[in-house]
């Protein structure tokens, strides 16, 4: 969906086509669909989720996701109420349609998959909830947003180079001051590929001797509820994160990690929530947008 067809705001939906001012943050060049120098590399990436809509929603009620890691991540978010939101890698939608529900005065999901994004504009208008899709990042949406959430994307950046250009799109959405939040693999994950098994995945490493290799390609094996499949993913250490983070003009950054919410207790939890706390896959990293003065100001 082309952003001039979208039911935006008219705080978000700019003039089609129109370019930002020197002046103003901006996306990257002027153009309407920035980021084309990795289109293609971004379509192989997306590409390969296109079957996995419906797991993608059906893993919301997995123990995991279910009771660490979507209370966490809301709790860490906070209050929404009256933000402007682009779920970067909406996928299925989940997160859009809970922020949306929580007080947010407008979301937008963007995810370069079509079958994911047709699944999650299904779902939304299903449950009647006012949400707005996106295909492609154009540069009138820049600096127009207060938060970004990024759950599991920056694990699929294939190099350096594509993770620096992620960064740059994410931060380029926000006004200065705007929050990243972004669940991503964690730095020291457990590489025994049968460690998250109970948890309903795999994660099998191409090099075991050098598991957390920058840029080494692990395989998400799903393997759930008789579930098959999988997709690929790249090791980022945390400097290599913090470095494309801090180059997009990200500051005051935070690792969190998982945990039980305050709402609840440990000994209620699944058993094998329990194993997973020890050497969780995931973590969050929080980070503000500072203005492009201050950038070279750490």
């Amino acid at each position: 969906m082309s952003l001039g067809s979208s039911p935006l705001t008219p705080k978000v939906a700019l003039s089609a086509g129109s370019c930002p001012s020197p002046e103003e943050e901006t996306l990257g060049s002027c153009q309407h669909e920035y980021g084309e120098s990795r289109a293609a590399s971004v379509s192989d990436s997306a590409a390969q989720f296109d079957e996995f809509a419906s797991l993608h929603e059906n893993m919301t009620e997995w123990p995991l996701q279910k009771y660490i890691e979507v209370p966490s991540v809301l709790e860490v978010i906070g209050d929404v109420g009256g933000l402007s939101i682009l779920d970067f890698g909406c996928g299925a939608g989940a997160y859009s349609r809970i922020l949306k529900q929580r007080g947010a005065a407008y979301v937008v999901g963007y995810d370069p998959a079509p079958g994911m994004l047709n699944y999650a504009r299904r779902r939304a208008e299903k449950e009647a909830i006012n949400l707005s899709f996106v295909t492609h990042l154009h540069a009138n949406m820049a600096a127009q947003f207060d938060l970004v959430l990024a759950s599991y994307v920056l694990p699929y950046a294939a190099t350096k180079t594509e993770l620096d250009s992620m960064c740059a799109e994410m931060g380029g959405l926000l006004r200065p001051g705007g929050r990243l939040i972004s669940l991503s693999t964690h730095p020291a994950y457990n590489p025994h590929p049968n460690w998250y098994e109970p948890c309903g995945f795999r994660l099998v490493v191409d090099d075991p001797e050098n598991p957390y290799l920058e840029g080494g390609r692990i395989k998400v094996e799903f393997c759930k509820n008789g579930e098959q499949g999988g997709v690929f993913a790249w090791h980022w250490p945390a400097p290599s994160l913090e470095s494309s983070l801090a180059q997009a003009g990200f500051r005051s950054l935070k690792w969190r990690e998982l945990f039980v919410p305050t709402h609840a207790h440990i000994d209620q939890l699944p058993k094998e929530l329990h194993a997973y706390l020890q050497s969780p896959h995931a973590i969050i990293i929080e980070g503000i947008r500072v203005p492009r003065h201050a950038e070279r100001h750490p």
